[in-house]
């Protein structure tokens, strides 16, 4: 596991290594499960939360979004004790959104890591290049099937409002603040999650942040989006969050509104408030650790995947050290408390971040009141 915390100064030039594979909708709907896609019941505006069993035990659970005017998959593992009310794990996909097979349910043992954990685990399935920010306009040429030339997409909304609301109201039963809930997120959206619970006091009672370049109204930070986003995601970046970097200022939705650093006073807000969750904020440096290896089972004993894992993931690693190292700055100036985990090696891959779970899972647990069975 990474567990030496130290801060780094190589900088570089951030890049994406997994490749998109869109989802494609059969039948009453499709989701990307363990391996290939699976069917499920679509959510309505008039019937919001609709449950799909599989056959192993866990759920596909389709959540409307009334914000986005269309409905959300989500897997969903029950805890391992069967109490309904018990916390919830929201774990979120990283740049292709759950839509591509680059997924926490096809590159890590969550399912195996969780079974015997008290705690409900929530991943969804959609939003691919969306940064899970709310966009400030529609765009059309965004590839994600979210995408819309009406609608903008709003992934904040939905991961701090609406999924939590009524995914823990059909399960359980929540009245607002009456849950615990923990959010923790992969590289693009572990930026996302840092700004979520900045943005939404007391709503999460820990966050998992592993491998993000958390700023945003910064020059490396607008590089790190423009590839993921823009280039890759065929994305006008105006229509996220306006021209950049707009103006510092507190409820615009643009580039510092949204940036984790500019906006740690938010924090130091709730802390005085007695809202801040407890965190846990990882990366490496880009040099090979011991995932980069043909023993690792996801390059599939390819020589051509491990070099792009140690060269492109290395680069992209060593961008979100110095984003990282940024935030601990910051942090410690406002005297904000956060683990910070800066390993001595490690590359931006699926290895690391099943580690980094692990890691933070008893921070989290604790945070929450979930224990193991």
């Amino acid at each position: 596991m990474r567990s030496v915390k130290r801060f780094g100064t190589k900088v570089a030039t951030a890049a994406l290594a997994a490749a998109m594979v869109p989802v494609v909708a059969t039948g009453t709907a499709q989701a990307q499960a363990q391996s290939g896609s699976i069917s499920y019941t679509k959510a309505t505006e008039s019937n919001k939360v609709v449950e799909t069993p599989l056959n192993d035990g866990r759920l596909i659970v389709s959540v409307w979004s009334t914000k986005m005017k269309t409905e959300v998959p989500n897997i969903v593992q029950r805890p391992a004790d069967g109490n309904a009310k018990a916390p919830v794990l929201y774990l979120v996909n990283g740049a292709g959104g759950g839509e591509d097979s680059a997924t926490w349910q096809a590159q890590s043992d969550v399912k195996d890591f969780m079974a015997n954990k008290n705690a409900w685990t929530v991943t969804p399935i959609g939003g691919a290049f969306s940064y899970y920010t709310d966009w400030q306009k529609p765009d059309p040429n965004v590839q994600t099937r979210f995408a819309s030339a009406t609608t903008p997409m709003a992934f904040e909304t939905y991961l701090a409002d609406e999924l939590p609301d009524l995914f823990e109201g059909a399960y359980g039963g929540n009245i607002r603040g009456d849950r615990t809930r923990s959010l923790a997120a992969i590289s693009m959206t572990a930026t996302s999650v840092l700004t979520i619970a900045q943005k939404h006091p007391g709503r999460f009672q820990a966050i998992g942040s592993y491998s993000g370049c958390a700023e945003t109204s910064t020059p490396i930070g607008y590089q790190f989006i423009n590839i993921v986003t823009g280039m890759r995601g065929g994305a006008n970046l105006d229509n996220m969050w306006g021209p950049f970097p707009g103006e510092p200022k507190v409820g615009t939705n643009n580039w510092f509104d949204n940036d984790p650093v500019w906006g740690a006073f938010r924090f130091q807000e709730q802390m005085k408030n007695n809202q801040l969750p407890a965190m846990f904020i990882s990366t490496g440096n880009g040099l090979p650790g011991p995932h980069e290896s043909l023993e690792n089972w996801r390059l599939r004993n390819s020589i051509p995947a491990l070099a792009n894992q140690a060269i492109v993931g290395g680069i992209i690693e060593a961008a979100t050290q110095y984003c990282t190292a940024n935030l601990a700055r910051r942090f410690g100036e406002l005297g904000i408390p956060a683990e910070f985990d800066f390993a001595p090696n490690g590359t931006h891959s699926w290895g690391y971040w099943q580690d980094d779970l692990k890691q933070s899972w008893p921070m989290m647990a604790r945070a929450m009141g979930a224990t193991e069975r």
